[in-house]
């Protein structure tokens, strides 16, 4: 690939279109995917925590807070225009942020008690290398706790708008496939949850679990939206603990 995931957000109307969706009632992002974060994740208090991704940071704000007492952040970000609002996100809290492709970043030993991603690794060729250097980067015991889209979602290629069927097919074949999406297009990596939990293993993590976003009724304000999302997954979790 000549772009990577992170660069699809330096396209200014992308972003723009991204920033507003997520301010949206009911965005996909609030009501199925942090819940299940924020449950895997679990008590932070104390930790110090490494973000794969961090996109603009919101939710370091939210694990540095007085509700979950994370000790300190670090975020890493390729996209340009998401470091920069991440940077913004941040001041004042015990955080940093290093803009670089993930698989790039120097990754120091033993320096995590949690590792986290959202939404970022689907964006990633090779995720063995990414767990090996995860693995190592974290202190014993540390845990890492990511979501992707969901294979049925990757597996699937329609055009972009609101999905009425999800037709999966070449499953098994893995590799980018390309999406229009906000506005522009975006190759993003399929793989299977095969893949995904195997990886972690030969990466050594122990999986500890695996998720997927069921809808909760309490999280929507909208009955058609949580309705609408009971019918097939869009996103992926796994924990996994050196």
């Amino acid at each position: 690939m000549s772009e990577r995931g992170s660069d699809f957000y330096d396209n200014n109307e992308v972003f723009e279109t991204y920033m507003e969706r997520r301010q949206g009632q009911d965005n996909a992002n609030d009501t199925l995917e942090r819940p299940v974060m924020l449950e895997l994740v679990g008590d932070v208090t104390g930790k110090h925590i490494l973000d794969l991704g961090c996109g603009d940071a919101k939710f370091a704000v939210e694990l540095l807070g007085e509700r979950y007492n994370g000790l300190s952040y670090t975020g890493i970000e390729g996209s340009t225009n998401m470091v920069r609002a991440a940077r913004k996100s941040v001041q004042g809290l015990n955080a940093r942020i290093e803009q670089s492709y993930l698989e790039e970043w120097t990754y120091p030993v033993h320096s995590y008690d949690l590792a986290i991603s959202r939404l970022a690794i689907h964006y990633i060729e090779d995720v063995e290398s990414l767990f090996r250097k995860v693995y190592g980067a974290l202190k014993k015991d540390g845990t890492f706790v990511f979501s992707v889209e969901h294979p049925v979602i990757t597996s699937t290629l329609q055009p972009s708008g609101t999905r009425t069927n999800w037709i999966v097919d070449q499953y098994f074949v893995e590799g980018y496939r390309e999406q229009q999406w906000l506005g522009g297009s975006v190759q993003k990596m399929h793989r299977t949850i095969e893949s995904y939990y195997m990886a972690l293993q030969e990466a050594g993590f122990r999986v500890e679990q695996l998720r997927e976003s069921a809808p909760k009724r309490a999280e929507f304000v909208n009955e058609e939206t949580y309705q609408r999302r009971r019918r097939i997954p869009l996103f992926l979790f796994l924990s996994a603990r050196k």
